[in-house]
This record gives structure tokens, sequence and C-alpha cells, in this order.
């Protein structure tokens, strides 16, 4: 497997063996070729930018870099929202064999400035003085830390010791520079310090090299096999190790173009205007658009009839193509005559949603619950389920577009080792998975065991494809000795348009209950059905409103087994964000900070 890999290496990327090798040879193939889209707010246009440009901004940025003499091996922390500048400062950093430290724009000033700190970063690039000075604000002592670039306004304010400069100045000042004699990473150095979204306790930094990342962009590009034709638009953040391989570095290694999403609030509008023919995304993202087309088919019973047939009859259809078994006992040539009709009158529409030209939708971060897979696939948008970790690269595991099954995460990487080990627990070895954890030996030991990782998840192998079973460490236990995983709840909740979010627990407790975020839509008619105002913070305690929530998550959950089943249920139409720290930067429940959040109406449902 690891010839295989190498063969690909350098077949694939003209001999390239690191991230740096990887973006100069595709400026040297395709220069004329648009590599990237950027939103250009003076004409509200999307412009294109040739791999050739592309190339001079990195230089600019790297005679930039060079003017501050950091150390080969130096930590470069980058603040930056996707775009041209966060592309450049990675590429610039890489080329001087300097180590990246991707964070998350919209991560609490607190948690950036432990990662700058934790890091020893040199050199951290920020979008804004404002930002900046919220991270200075923190407390939290960054001795490493000797210089500050802001993206954006005017002069910054001064900062003690440190050099803190403009963009524009920082890059003006090295223009005239003459490019030194330079270093060029080796496969074994570090290509990126990612921290771990950290749903419990402090991130950890996962030390990530080139060859880690290359193996895992060389079999990625196998399974997906992006054409240079086709157009990603990134939305994910940058810090979150499935952007950079799939969203990022891959299309580099294919010479596919990509578009930088303005914002996801802007999502929607950004899918119809570029079109894209791959995303890359989590699950959240369909999950809301199934909630809107749930929410609008709630009021017009005949659009919901044919909306359900057209799904049924393209599932059947689905599975026929992917010889997965077919429902019900339907003959197949009634679904093809069926099909041209449904799909014109309402999976078109859909499909339009995501721009109309969807040819792979990848899906990963977090399990998509069945309902909603069945119901895209059905409706012809072709998603595929992958599973990894920031510490893998991090694809382990992924379908493909002719073998694809979404009740699994698909078959394991090429070059990508799997087995089952003590506890069920999936465990992963090859040439993606990480060198270890920064400056966090007794951690990286913990990690691995007969030199295989451990990825805390439980999994069954059947057929050659991986099913996720559920995350060891989020097991509920309860007071009776139940053990129940929350995500598999959460999900199956979830499926439901009224409901945006769901936090189950129960831990040490007699029963499960859950927290639920309500569709603001969907809980105005079903408080007028009730005769509630749902602007009223009370009615959300209604006995009325709790009983008819709880009913449904009951008939929601009812394949679950009896004690698995949520005996209560909260109330509430705030969203849980990153920003409010309910959620981690990749959308994942954090159930600490959320146990603390709700612990008076976690205490409030179990004494009832």
């Amino acid at each position: 497997m690891t010839t295989e890999i190498e063969t690909s290496l350098t077949n694939a990327f003209g001999g390239a063996r690191t991230l740096s090798d990887l973006f100069a040879w595709r400026v040297q193939q395709s220069p004329q070729a648009h590599g990237y889209l950027a939103f250009d707010l003076a004409t509200q246009q999307w412009i294109p930018v040739t791999w050739a440009a592309m190339g001079a901004r990195v230089e600019g940025v790297i005679l930039a870099l060079e003017s501050l003499a950091l150390e080969r091996g130096a930590r470069i922390a980058i603040l930056l929202p996707n775009g041209l500048d966060a592309v450049s400062v990675d590429q610039a950093a890489l080329a001087l064999a300097c180590v990246p430290v991707p964070m998350h724009a919209l991560d609490n000033p607190a948690s950036i400035a432990y990662i700058v700190a934790d890091s020893d970063a040199a050199l951290l690039v920020a979008q804004s003085d404002a930002q900046w000075q919220a991270i200075c604000s923190a407390g939290v002592a960054m001795p490493s830390l000797r210089h500050v670039v802001i993206a954006e306004g005017g002069a910054p304010a001064a900062s003690g010791e440190r050099q803190v400069i403009a963009w524009a100045d920082w890059l003006a000042g090295a223009a005239t520079r003459t490019a030194l004699a330079r270093q060029a990473p080796q496969p074994d150095d570090l290509a990126a310090l990612v921290y771990t979204s950290g749903t419990t306790g402090k991130p950890k930094g996962v030390m990530l090299t080139h060859d880690n990342v290359m193996a895992n962009v060389a079999a990625t590009l196998q399974r997906v096999a992006p054409q240079p034709d086709d157009v990603f638009l990134s939305f994910l953040p940058l810090s979150h190790t499935f952007e950079r391989t799939a969203g990022y570095y891959l299309p580099i290694g294919a010479g596919c173009c990509v578009a930088h999403a303005r914002s996801v609030a802007q999502l929607a509008d950004d899918m119809k205007t570029v079109r894209p023919t791959i995303l890359v995304s989590v699950p959240r993202i369909y999950e809301r658009v199934y909630s809107a087309i749930m929410s609008e088919l709630a009021g017009a019973p005949l659009k919901k009839l044919l909306f359900g047939l057209t799904h049924t009859v393209g599932w059947r259809r689905f599975c026929r193509i992917q010889h997965l078994p077919v429902p019900g006992a339907m003959p197949g040539w009634l679904d093809e005559l069926l099909w041209p009709v449904l799909d014109k009158l309402v999976a078109s529409t859909i499909r339009a949603q995501f721009g109309g030209r969807l040819r792979v939708a990848v899906s990963g971060g977090a399990a998509l619950s069945q309902p909603i897979a069945h119901c895209f696939l059905g409706l012809g948008l072709p998603i595929l389920q992958g599973y990894g970790l920031t510490e893998t690269s991090p694809v382990v595991a992924a379908n493909g577009l002719a073998d694809n099954d979404p009740a699994t995460i698909g078959r394991a990487l090429q070059g990508v080792e799997v087995r089952i080990g003590e506890n069920r627990e999936l465990q992963v070895r090859g040439r993606s998975v990480m060198r270890g954890y920064w400056k966090r030996e007794a951690d990286t030991a913990a990690a691995f065991t007969d030199g295989w990782l451990r990825t805390g998840d439980q999994a069954a192998i059947e057929d050659g494809r991986l099913r996720i079973l559920g995350r060891i460490k989020e097991i509920i236990v309860t007071s009776t000795g139940e053990k129940i995983a929350p995500a598999d709840l959460e999900q199956a909740i979830t499926s439901d348009a009224l409901f945006e979010q769901a936090y189950a627990f129960g831990d040490n407790r007699p029963f499960i209950a859950c927290i639920v975020v309500l569709n603001r839509s969907g809980w105005a008619r079903l408080a007028a059905e009730l005769g509630l105002d749902p602007a009223a913070a009370d009615s959300l305690r209604a006995p009325g409103a709790v009983d008819q929530v709880l009913q449904r998550v009951r008939a929601l959950t009812k394949a679950f087994p009896h004690y698995a089943q949520p005996k209560a249920v909260g109330l509430t139409l705030e969203p849980w964000t990153s920003e409010n720290t309910l959620l981690t930067p990749t959308l994942k429940l954090k159930r600490m900070n959320l146990a603390t959040q709700f612990a008076a109406d976690i205490e409030r449902l179990y004494q009832r």
C-alpha cells in the first residue's frame, strides 16, 4: 500500500513531496488557468485569479516573511477568514519551512490566546486591530510572540515590545527585497500545527507533516476524482483539517478552481451564483436546507405529498444503481417512467438551491442522519459521507460515486489500514497518521496502541465498509446502568424540521432527557395551535407545549430501546454556535459547556 501511495504522489504531482512543492508545481503546470474566485466588494462580482497571479501573491508574502528573519520551523499563527490572504500566508510559511498554526476566525479571544501561547507562535496574522486587542485583553501570556500583522484597517495600535504592523505596510516594505536562498521543507517537516476543537478540556496541537498531508491528498484524489474543470465552494474554516485537505490542498493537486464563500450567512446566495460542482461540507448545512424544505411544506399538503413521492421514487432508483436493498415492491420500470416528471417538478428545484450542477457533495466532520441522506440522495444530490480525524490528516474512509452506501462511511482509503480493537474501537495506521501532540508526550503515548492510532470511535467493518457505532467517551451511563450513545438520539430528533438542535443527557441520572432548539417558524405554528404567544418566554415552559414536543421526541426515538427514549424535554429558541461557546468551530456539541449553560433547566427536568 505504501508503494502505491508513493507511486500516486510521483505520478499525480510531478514528483512533489511537500505542500510547497505541490503549489509551485501547480503554478508551473497551469499558470493561466483559474485557481480561485474572489468576491470583489467594489463591483459585487466574482473575479477569477489565475495560478500565476496566485503564485505572485504568495511570493510577495514570502518576501515579507523573510524580512522578519524567522528561524526554520517557527510557528506562524493564522487568524484569517477563508480567502486569498489566508492561502498566501499558509503557502509562504510552508515555502520557508515554517509551521502554519491555523485558527478559527470566529473563535473566542481566550481560546485564540491559549493557542498562540501553547504553540510558541513567533508571528500572528490577524484580521483586525480590534481582534488583536481582544486577544491581548484575555490575560494570557504569549512570550514567544514577537510580530503581529493586521490584515484590515490603518495603522494598528502599538503593543509593547511586539512589532504590530498593517498588512499593506508589511508587504510594501518587503516589495523591493531580493529573495534569499531558501531552505526548502522536507517531507518529514511539520506542515501544520492544528488544534483540535476541544469538546472537552483544552485543545491539543496535532502535529501533521508534509508527508502526512500529501499522502492523504493523493489517496483522497483517487476516491473523489475531481477534474480540472471542477469548481469548489469553500466555506468551512481553514482551521479545520477536513477543509485544509479536501477543500484547499486537494484542488491544488487536481488543478481545480476554488471560490471562497463570503460567509455562512451568504452561503445560499453564493451557491446559486458560483454554482459549484464540488461541495465539502458538514452535515449541518444539509440539515438546514432540509429543515427549510420541511417548514415550507408544513402548510402545503399537496406539495408535501408530491415531495414525498419524489424522494421515495428517487431513493429506490438510487438503491438500484448502487446495488443496495430496494425498499417496497414497486417495479423499476414504473419508477423510471415517473422520474422525469418528478425530477422536473420537484427534484431539480431542490438541486437548484445548491447551484444546480453539483456532481459531488461531500459530508464529513460528523454523521449525517439517514432520513436526510436518503432524502437528498433520492433527489439526485450526490452526497458522499466520509470519516476522518485531525490526527489522520484527516480522511480515513469515504464513499465513492460508484460505491456509495450512506449507512456507512465507505471504505478505507488506499494506504490507510483500519482494524477493530478492544471495546469495538476503530484503530488506524498509515502514512497520514500524525506525528503526535505538540508538547504532550503522555497524550501522544495514550493515543496509540501497538503503533495504531486509537480513534475513540466504536465501529464495525461490514463487507469492507466502515460503520460508525458511537463515540466511546460520549456514551451516557444512567444510574440504572444502561448505556446510550447521545449522538444517535440527537440525530433522530433533529430529523424533524421542528428541531434545529438537540442535546441529550442523563449520566448518573435515572432516565434520559434532552434540551431542544426549536425552529422559530415551526414554534410559531405550534404555539398558535396551543393558543400561546410564541414571543413570550413563559410559553416555552407551558405544559401543553412541553407535552406536545415530548410526544414528538418520543415518536422520533421509538426505534430506540425504551430506556434510551427521553422522558423529559426542555425548550429553547436560542441557537447554539461556536461564538457562544456551545459548539466547536466544526459544529460539534460542547457537552460540558451545554451542561453548564443549562444546569438549572436540567435540575428542573429531573425534579419533575
